[in-house]
């Protein structure tokens, strides 16, 4: 519910800075900082961004995803390099100790999957950056699973807006969380058939 909150906040902002010539920096600060230790998520103010800037909509995803799987190298190196002085912190600070834990389990049976997953679900992102790092996680596989889930999940929220609009993206920004668990267990059941 706090998360909703802020994410409601965070639109607000998102949506007076979205025309701005500081656009494309909010952007990408939001892209790296959510991917390692910010709380909101980018497609907030990707959605704000392409509510005035549609037809730009592949570069604005690709500029999102780059900029987020560079956030995802930063929790992989804060994990890696920093966990005792930031990581922990960081795991503290959000209360997701729990997940912390469920996470390494995670690892030990599929870390492109659990990355992947991750990346394009509303999990915590940064729980699953900062851990491949202290896990070690083959850093390839990181940037590969990270690359694919984070460009899958922009480019699903930028397709949904473009094509049905503003109206719908919210209904489906609402309901984001069943919807892409839906998908990922629909990609399993595909894999596994």
């Amino acid at each position: 519910m706090e998360e909703q909150k802020t994410t409601n906040k965070a639109l607000l902002f998102f949506e007076k800075y979205a025309q701005t010539k500081y656009a494309d920096w909010i952007l990408a600060g939001t892209a790296f900082s959510e991917a390692s230790f910010f709380l909101v998520p980018p497609d907030v103010f990707l959605i704000g961004i392409l509510m005035y800037g549609a037809n730009r909509w592949v570069y604005y995803v690709s500029f999102t995803t780059i900029f987020s799987v560079l956030g995802g190298l930063f929790g992989y190196l804060i994990g890696a390099l920093f966990f005792d002085a930031f990581g922990e912190l960081i795991i503290n600070t959000y209360n997701l100790e729990n997940a912390f834990e469920t996470v390494s389990t995670l690892y030990n049976n599929n870390a492109f999957w659990t990355v992947f997953v991750s990346a394009f679900t509303p999990i915590p992102y940064k729980v699953f950056t900062i851990t491949a790092g202290l896990f070690k996680i083959n850093l390839l596989v990181f940037l590969l699973a990270s690359l694919f889930g984070r460009a899958t999940r922009f480019f699903l929220v930028a397709y949904v807006m473009r094509v049905f609009g503003e109206k719908v993206l919210r209904v489906f920004m609402k309901y984001f969380n069943v919807i892409t668990l839906i998908l990922v267990f629909a990609v399993l059941l595909l894999l596994l058939l």
